[in-house]
């Protein structure tokens, strides 16, 4: 019924041995933003043109699409709730499987962004590219504190930083598709950062994943960094040199006891130690079984409290691997796809969310299990979609 979104033509913005970021053919969904150009200046799309949807305000079917399919939730926080800004992540320096920066472009594919657009009339905003980040990857990168690739994973988030910055500040829900849970230094950083300048407010962080990753460098048995964005945005790891994330300043940081876990099942003991160390709030799998998704997500939403803006991460290795068998680590007794949904549905009910990360879907893994890949894809869009406003009734 709806057209589907062309990326047919994934084509290369340089030459095939240095690649930077693969251009997707997304004109008739994505606002493109120059990058040389001012914040205000947008590239809009004639609405009279057969190939552009018309303006919401002038196109009665949309309305009713919307009025249909997405929950009527006023957005506390955003002064332009409906606009989203669009960052495609495809980078897996943060650990060691190959596949997963793959994810956005699978995403996409799949119709995510006709479905936002579509179905939950969303005005997308975006420079139209799944990034690589490949001309910020040095040649020689040794590990640094027990890290892995350290540059490369510090010079890629701070871009992110600045990408979700860029569109947080105009007032828009932000939404990022990685890529590895490193991605999340970045992601959380812009966010807070523009925060704080828009609203003076910190932000609030619920990390939905079967992993804490709140190790530090020291107390990583893998030295894989995707295992340890929260203790590099909450300042419990520190590093002063601008190439080993000392580019995070005070106006990226989130504060402890504005972040809430959800669905831990694998805690290291280094982790399980700064958990309890620094008093923060955590719902394992155990607390899920005990009091149930609904009664969980209530004490997660007393603790953040009504009046902070929220940034929803969320890992889809915290769904079973029954509904999400294509990811780097899974882990069995994890949510259920319902259980993933609600946990997304009371966060956009909350009124509060600014921004938005799905990582860890990675389509090249779980290859023998028929199905696996697009299983994987099709949970990463629900809980996307659930996010964002859609409804089931």
């Amino acid at each position: 019924f709806y057209p589907p979104l062309d990326l047919s033509s994934f084509s290369s913005s340089s030459s095939s041995s240095s690649l930077q970021s693969l251009t997707l053919i997304t004109r008739p969904y994505l606002d493109t933003e120059p990058r040389s150009a001012p914040p205000s200046s947008t590239l809009t799309y004639h609405h009279n043109s057969p190939h552009h949807p018309q303006s919401q305000s002038s196109h009665p079917r949309r309305i009713a699409t919307m009025v249909q399919n997405t929950s009527m939730v006023t957005s506390k926080f955003l002064s332009n709730p409906e606009d989203l800004g669009v960052v495609a992540v495809g980078f897996s320096g943060g650990q060691c499987k190959k596949g997963v920066d793959a994810a956005p472009k699978a995403l996409i594919e799949s119709g995510l962004l006709t479905q936002l657009r579509d179905e939950l009339g969303y005005k997308l905003h975006g420079d139209d590219e799944v990034h690589l980040y490949t001309d910020l990857v040095p040649a020689d990168d040794p590990p640094f504190r027990n890290m892995k690739n350290p540059k490369a994973v510090s010079s890629v988030t701070e871009r992110i930083a600045d990408q979700v910055y860029q569109q947080s500040r105009l007032g828009r829900l932000t939404l990022t598709l990685g890529g590895d849970h490193s991605i999340a230094i970045g992601t959380i950083a812009g966010s807070a950062k523009a925060t704080r300048e828009r609203l003076g407010r910190e932000i609030a962080v619920i990390w939905v994943d079967a992993h804490a990753d709140i190790n530090t460098p020291e107390t990583s048995d893998s030295g894989n960094v995707h295992g340890m964005p929260v203790a590099f945005v909450t300042g419990l790891a520190k590093e002063s040199r601008p190439e080993y994330f000392g580019w995070l300043k005070d106006e990226h940081m989130l504060s402890i006891k504005k972040l809430v876990y959800i669905g831990l099942r694998d805690v290291d003991a280094g982790e399980k130690r700064i958990l309890r160390e620094n008093g923060i709030k955590a719902f394992s799998m155990f607390d899920i079984d005990r009091y149930g998704i609904g009664r969980v997500m209530e004490m997660a939403l007393a603790h953040i409290g009504s009046d902070t803006p929220i940034h929803l991460s969320f890992d889809v290795d915290a769904l079973d691997p029954m509904w999400a068998p294509s990811t780097g680590t899974p882990v069995r007794g994890g949510l259920t796809l319902r259980e993933g949904d609600y946990i997304c549905e009371c966060v956009h009910e909350t009124g509060s969310l600014v921004a938005l990360d799905l990582v860890e879907v990675n389509p090249s893994l779980a290859a023998e299990q028929e199905g696996a890949a697009s299983e994987t894809v099709r949970a990463g869009c629900s809980l996307v979609r659930c996010a964002l406003g859609e409804s089931l009734l």
